[in-house]
């Protein structure tokens, strides 16, 4: 059993922040029933590639999760929201604000329902201020949050990641830390709990280490001048055939055995320096140095025994293969609806007393209807006359 076993969940979100955060639920041990519009599919069921007619990266995100079709216009929809909310007591939502109660499945009016209802809204601003309505995407909100500012090269364009920083360490992350706040002020008090989640805030809150020196100070974080954003020697630095290594070796321990790893340990004077040039001959010194190994040379000199905070850049099948990741099982077999399994990458929290669940990969639209609703009571006659008003679709 998981170690969040009992907790239900009635997910409304699409695309990647809230199923990234229903998945870790899932993933948990909570029961998810992820509600559906069957005529405006959610677009990562047809993100490619594709694992027997069903998108991948959909099936990693809705795992372990039940489908549920509704068209939310007709009024019978929402009686069986209202319904399942009595048992479903957590909501997330990922709509734009208004749009839930437009519906008659908004926070106020669900809790008359059930007073305990824990509801979160998930948006790319908020629920309240000047750009509450406004349209974005996760650089977006990274740009409004000065995070990519100080992110780049001095003179060059923010990069384009490859993954949602805001989506996922905004909206994903903190609605997981608020939801399970919630769960256990309920469990304290006995009441529920509205909880509203900026993707663009948590961005925002991502700035950490550098934004209080500019509140406290009026510093400004700038590109390429700050400790830990190239302007020092910890970055990242090109082998002779193209490939890279990560080198963080911050601390003096650290940089004396990498000193001595690449061959010089006279440059340990100046790799102690703190001085602006001194730093900045050091990073060039290494530059040259990485540049006349291949990547696997240096891999050899950088072993597994190496304690200098130097790693190379994988490629995801490289890091996939890595012994580290292997030994930490974070590559899982996860039942597909056809009795095989697709790989899939694990839940990353270990627990002491408690395993991850995996019951089976995100599957084809609305395959749970009659399940959740005849677990509701509902008679199967009453689910086939829906079906002909047009309520699944």
């Amino acid at each position: 059993m998981g170690i969040l076993q009992g907790l239900k969940i009635l997910d409304f979100t699409t695309l990647l922040p809230g199923p990234y955060a229903t998945m870790m639920f899932a993933d948990m041990g909570a029961d998810v029933i992820r509600v559906e519009s069957a005529t405006r599919t959610d677009l990562v069921r047809e993100l490619p590639p594709m694992d027997d007619g069903e998108s991948a990266a959909h099936r990693h995100l809705n795992r372990s999760k039940r489908s549920l079709t509704l068209n939310l216009k007709k009024a019978a929809s929402v009686e069986i929201i209202k319904s399942l909310i009595t048992e479903y007591d957590i909501v997330v939502e990922q709509f734009r604000p208004g749009v839930m109660e437009r519906l008659g499945l908004d926070y106020e009016t669900l809790k008359k329902v059930n007073p305990k209802l824990i509801y979160c809204s998930i948006t790319g601003y908020g629920q309240t201020g000047p750009y509450q309505n406004r349209p974005g995407h996760d650089n977006n909100f990274l740009s409004l949050s000065g995070l990519l500012d100080y992110s780049r090269r001095k003179g060059e364009r923010p990069p384009t990641l490859g993954f949602q920083v805001a989506d996922i360490a905004g909206g994903s992350m903190h609605a997981v830390i608020g939801i399970l706040a919630a769960a256990l002020k309920r469990q304290q008090t006995g009441e529920g709990e509205y909880i509203d989640v900026s993707m663009t805030d948590a961005a925002f809150s991502l700035n950490a280490l550098y934004g209080p020196g500019y509140l406290t100070n009026g510093i400004e974080p700038k590109a390429e001048e700050l400790l830990l954003n190239g302007g020092g020697f910890y970055d990242y630095y090109e082998t002779k055939d193209g490939r890279y290594f990560s080198v963080g070796s911050l601390e003096p321990a650290f940089r004396k055995v990498l000193c001595e790893a690449i061959g010089q340990p006279e440059l340990l004077n100046i790799a102690m320096s703190e001085t602006v040039e001194d730093q900045k001959q050091f990073k060039e010194t290494l530059q040259h140095i990485f540049l006349s190994k291949t990547f696997d040379e240096w891999l050899t000199i950088f072993d597994e025994d190496f304690e200098g905070c130097v790693e190379p850049i994988l490629t995801f099948s490289e890091a996939s293969r890595h012994p580290q990741l292997q030994a930490r099982e974070m590559i899982v077999d996860v039942p597909k609806e056809n009795g095989e399994y697709a790989q899939q990458i694990a839940f990353p929290i270990k627990f002491s007393s408690t395993e991850p669940i995996y019951k089976h990969t995100g599957g084809k639209l609305g395959a749970h209807i009659e399940e959740i609703l005849m677990e509701q009571g509902i008679a199967k006659e009453q689910i086939e006359e829906w079906k002909v008003q047009g309520i699944f679709n």
